[in-house]
């Protein structure tokens, strides 16, 4: 089972950052079974540029959950789950370092679309999210937003999950001997 996320914060750096939204899919493998998602008011200033990017401003999250009341349902929604995401590192790194600060030790199994795409999709010029999908035209509904671009890795991730079963069948039936 695979929990699918994506998230936006006030900049680059997790230490420093802080998340504003947040989108997870739970997926089978084959579908999505459950999803959680929020705005999350950071208790920070979001700079111009990233509202310019997401589309967020201060305004939107003044009234949304804080951090600490939705990790619970992060915790469960994602509880013995792999963490999936587009360059997984940025996304697991700030919800690590959230949890960091609630004095809770998160740790997931992870795996990156972006490396996944480069294995079994490859010969592409670029693995960003936003080229890549409009190379495999896999539509983004809500760029630079937590659920939008959530959904895209979930379509990209289930791409690559069939090119993996396609890669794998031909590889069973190359070591069939049928003489």
């Amino acid at each position: 089972m695979y929990a699918i996320i994506d998230i936006e914060t006030t900049g680059q750096s997790a230490a420093n950052g802080k998340i504003t939204e947040i989108a997870i899919f739970v997926h089978n493998g084959l579908e999505i079974t459950d999803s959680f998602a929020s705005l999350i008011n950071p208790e920070c200033y979001i700079p111009g540029f990233i509202t310019d990017l997401t589309g967020i401003d201060n305004d939107m999250v003044r009234d949304a959950p804080k951090f600490y009341e939705v990790a619970r349902k992060i915790v469960e929604i994602t509880q013995d789950m792999v963490f999936v995401a587009h360059n997984v590192r940025f996304d697991y790194k700030f919800v690590q370092e959230e949890f960091k600060r609630l004095g809770y030790d998160y740790q997931r199994e992870t795996m990156c679309t972006v490396r996944l795409g480069r294995k079994f999709l490859p010969g592409h010029k670029s693995y960003s999210l936003g080229k890549i999908c409009d190379e495999l035209g896999i539509s983004i509904e809500g760029r630079h937003r937590a659920a939008g671009d959530a959904l895209a890795t979930v379509k990209l991730f289930e791409m690559i999950l069939a090119r993996k079963a396609q890669k794998e069948t031909k590889q069973s039936f190359g070591q069939l001997k049928l003489f």
